[in-house]
């Protein structure tokens, strides 16, 4: 059973929320839209890998982005199976190209065939995950249950090479799709020594119980200010923002583009960005000057709810 789902991360909402949202000239844009497609090439990884991990639902329970809190750090699991025996750290990975465990430097480098980039050595950082993560179960007396990790490279394409012990990497590193036999196979060894059988349906629950969701400040990271948020509904089609307001919908001028719907993007950009709340005022501005009648029934249309006491509305 997958107790937990994969979603966008919040990060990544905020950020492709925000981006067509700001000046062009704003200084922290670049930086910005670099990030968004770091972050963006890694989910789209761990949502490969994902796939793979449908084999296993059936006889284990699986969480996907996993954000827990273990003596005063937060560590993040891209994806945690907890088998019959054994619980599973799976640490995706998207690289294009061609890759180097060099086992010796603990370091890993990516070629495309032209430039040669150096990136964190991913056995290092799934074995760190695997450290953090069975100090959190001693603390939640859970301390008996093994843990293994797994770096799963998440394209079938990706050439793997290895520069020192082949069976060091061949331990830690699999494409995703030999993922459900090698967690499979590790779990059988690891019940044949004689482990015991784990509740791992109660495990799961205790651990996503604890378990949060990833975020960032990004006011403060990227030296955004509530005053940067551009204003205006966004086209679907072509991105231009300050779509018109017309009978029964919104109207591009652009690409003349019409949707009956763009407003709803609008608004939970508001609520993304700007602030958890919106008011019947801040709609009428948001959405570009609209008259308060009409953003008074986009509000009661939008499965808001209504806080009388503050008199704005809430998710």
């Amino acid at each position: 059973m997958i107790l937990r789902h994969r979603t966008k991360p919040l990060p990544l909402q905020k950020l492709d929320a925000a981006i067509p949202r700001l000046s062009p000239h704003f200084p922290g844009l670049p930086k910005m839209k670099e990030d968004a497609k770091k972050q963006q090439q890694g989910y789209s990884g761990e949502l490969k890998v994902d796939y793979f991990f449908d084999n296993l639902a059936p006889m284990y329970t699986i969480l996907h982005d996993v954000y827990l809190r273990e003596n005063n750090k937060n560590f993040q699991i891209d994806s945690l199976t907890i088998a019959n025996h054994t619980i599973f750290i799976v640490d995706s990975k998207h690289y294009q190209g061609s890759i180097t465990f060099n086992t010796t430097l603990r370091q890993l480098t990516r070629s495309d065939g032209t430039i040669e980039s150096g990136f964190e050595y991913p056995i290092t950082q799934v074995k760190n995950q695997k450290f953090h993560l069975q100090n959190w179960l001693k603390q939640h007396n859970l301390g008996h249950i093994p843990v293994q990790c797994f770096v799963a490279i998440a394209d079938p394409s990706t050439v793997v090479h290895v520069k020192g012990s082949e069976e060091e990497v061949g331990k830690h590193v699999v494409h995703a799709a030999e993922l459900p036999e090698q967690i499979m196979k590790a779990d059988r060894q690891f019940g044949n020594k004689g482990a015991r059988k784990l509740s791992n349906y109660q495990i799961g629950k205790a651990i996503l119980s604890k378990s949060r969701e990833f975020d960032i400040d990004l006011f403060k990271r990227y030296g955004v200010k509530p005053a940067d948020i551009l204003p205006g509904v966004i086209c679907p089609d072509c991105g231009l923002r300050g779509m018109e307001r017309v009978y029964n919908g919104w109207h591009c001028g652009q690409c003349s583009c019409f949707s009956r719907n763009a407003h709803k993007k609008a608004i939970e950009d508001f609520l993304l960005l700007v602030k958890n709340s919106i008011t019947n005022k801040e709609c009428v501005w948001f959405l570009g000057n609209i008259n308060r009648g009409l953003a008074t029934r986009i509000l009661k249309k939008s499965g808001l709810v209504y806080d009388k006491q503050h008199r704005c509305w809430r998710r």
